[in-house]
Order: structure tokens, then C-alpha cells, then sequence
């Protein structure tokens, strides 16, 4: 089968021949017909994780496909793919024929596409913990959001107005950030843009902090911060991925019926390169696919 191989960190990834996995106990095999490439495999690939496969591997930590051999699923299931070590300790999706976990796998609803089923589930299941679980959203709160453009920011919008919220984009290079009366903050590029915006959270409100595309690092008047009384809280998807496998249902039929919409950007499977570097310029929408017949 073809796969997409990693030869040593930040090295151009090669389209190449290897052999067909074998049906293992425990594992599925699955028949890729979209394959997310997302900031996490650029991460690995730049051996920049925490962790990552031995070298050669290949990357991709999301999928969507049809089950060709399982004892726990159906052969010709609709399936989408994510986590329990694909792309991380072991090689990951993007190839032909994808070995996973059973436990990686979730159902696909028909009404879904393929390319929309790969890349649905960490901005959705992001989006959705953030506000719900982490920050524990309220009707009529007033919220802010940073990186609304991207995948993660407008689905934040989204959820946060169909919840009852009075939600504002907020852009700090186009004007200045609004005064001290959001009662929540989602942040998705960190960095100077989180230190400039964070003032505009009102004394004793939250910030949840979902990604760093802008910077890694803040810099706090720490006295200031104190008097500010702003909580701030960190999004770890990797501790809080159950809750996002529960919510995953629920975010599928919205995307089915049209209540939730995310971007899409296909690549051809040869174009994994390309694609990294798509997603890493700023202010790009959507999320990057592979698919292996564009």
C-alpha cells in the first residue's frame, strides 16, 4: 500500500510503497478515505511532541474511512479515526490502509462526509470543552474570541451564540481590543495577542487558553494580574478526551443538518508537504485533508 513516511523530523515527507497491515485482535483496519493533517502531526514531525513514533513512521492522528476487518466493527462501517497512540507512538493515518486501536474508532453518520468526518473532531470536541466543560459557559454571557477565523475560533463562535451568548471577534492588529466587560475570553493564538486582549475580560471572569499559533509565551505585570482577578485556564485535550468522545455525537448531527459548519481544505495524498506549510501560515481557514482520489 502507499503511505506517507517521515524519514527524520522536519524532513520532507515521501510517498512510498510499504507492506498491507494484517488483522490483529484489538486493532481495526481501516480503508482511509480522508486523513486530517493538523497542527499536532506538524508538531511530531518536527520532533518537537512530547513524544513520537520510532523513525521512519507515518503521521496522522485523524481519520474518516470504511472498516475492512474487525472483531468489533462491521466490515463496510463508516468509521472516523482519532488518538489512542495513532501518529504519536505508532504510525498514524496517513496511508492507504490504516491499523488502529479499536478504541480510536467512532461511527460516522452517512449525512457526513468523509473529509468532514476526518477533520471534524479536534476543533469540534476543542470548541466544545472549551467553552462547556472548561470555562462552564453560561446563557448571556458576553465572549470573546481570538483566531475566529480558524477552525477551532469559529466553531467557538458558533456553539457560544447557540448557546445564548453574545459573542465578539476580536482582531488587536486591526483595533484596539474592546473594554474590561467579557465575561470570558477563548483564546486560540496566545502569545501578544492573549497579553493584549486579556484586559478585556471584567474583574473575575475566565480565559480559557486553546492554542500558542501566535507565541508560546506571556508576559504578565503580575501585580496587575492580581488586581485583575481573571482566571485563567488551560485546555488540555489529551486529559479531557473522554468528554470529547461523548460530545462527538452531538457535534456530528450538528454538522449533519448543517447547525455547525467547518472548512475543509483537500490536498492530494502526494501533497502532504504542501499541506503542512498551508497550515502553518496564519490566517489560512479550515482545516488541511488528505484524500487519496482528489
Amino acid at each position: 500500500m502507499k503511505a506517507v513516511r517521515i524519514h527524520g523530523f522536519d524532513a520532507i515527507p515521501v510517498l512510498e510503497e510499504i507492506a498491507d497491515p494484517v488483522a490483529r485482535p484489538g486493532r481495526t483496519l481501516v480503508r482511509m478515505e480522508a486523513a486530517t493533517v493538523g497542527h499536532i502531526d506538524r508538531t511530531v514531525w518536527r520532533g518537537s511532541f512530547l513524544r513520537h513514533p520510532p523513525l521512519p513512521y507515518t503521521p496522522g492522528v485523524e481519520a474518516a474511512g470504511v472498516v475492512m476487518a474487525s472483531e468489533r466493527y462491521a466490515v463496510g462501517q463508516r468509521v472516523w479515526l482519532r488518538g489512542s497512540g495513532l501518529g504519536t507512538l505508532f504510525d498514524g493515518t496517513w496511508c492507504e490502509q490504516i491499523d488502529a486501536p479499536d478504541e480510536a474508532l467512532g461511527l460516522l453518520p452517512d449525512a457526513v462526509p468523509m473529509a468532514l468526518g476526518a477533520a471534524f473532531f479536534s476543533p469540534t470536541t476543542s470548541a466544545w470543552v472549551a467553552l462547556h466543560e472548561v470555562a462552564r459557559l453560561q446563557a448571556g454571557e458576553q465572549v470573546l474570541v481570538t483566531g475566529a477565523s480558524g477552525a477551532v475560533g469559529s466553531l467557538v463562535m458558533q456553539l457560544a451564540r447557540d448557546a445564548g451568548c453574545t459573542v465578539t471577534a476580536v482582531n488587536p492588529d486591526a483595533a484596539p481590543p474592546p473594554a474590561a466587560s467579557a465575561d470570558l475570553l477563548i483564546d486560540t493564538v496566545g502569545g501578544d495577542v492573549l497579553a493584549k486582549v486579556l484586559p478585556s475580560v471584567r474583574p473575575g471572569g475566565r480565559a480559557v487558553l486553546v492554542g500558542y499559533t501566535a507565541g508560546p509565551t506571556l508576559q504578565l505585570d503580575i501585580a496587575h494580574f492580581l488586581q485583575r482577578d481573571v482566571a485563567l485556564l488551560p485546555l488540555n485535550m489529551f486529559r479531557r478526551e473522554a468528554a470529547g468522545r461523548a460530545a462527538a455525537p452531538e457535534l456530528l448531527a450538528r454538522l449533519a443538518d448543517g447547525r455547525l459548519h467547518l472548512d475543509v481544505q483537500p490536498f492530494a495524498f502526494a501533497d502532504a508537504a504542501h499541506a503542512l506549510e498551508w497550515i502553518a501560515q496564519r490566517g489560512h481557514r479550515g482545516r488541511a485533508v488528505l484524500v487519496p482520489r482528489l
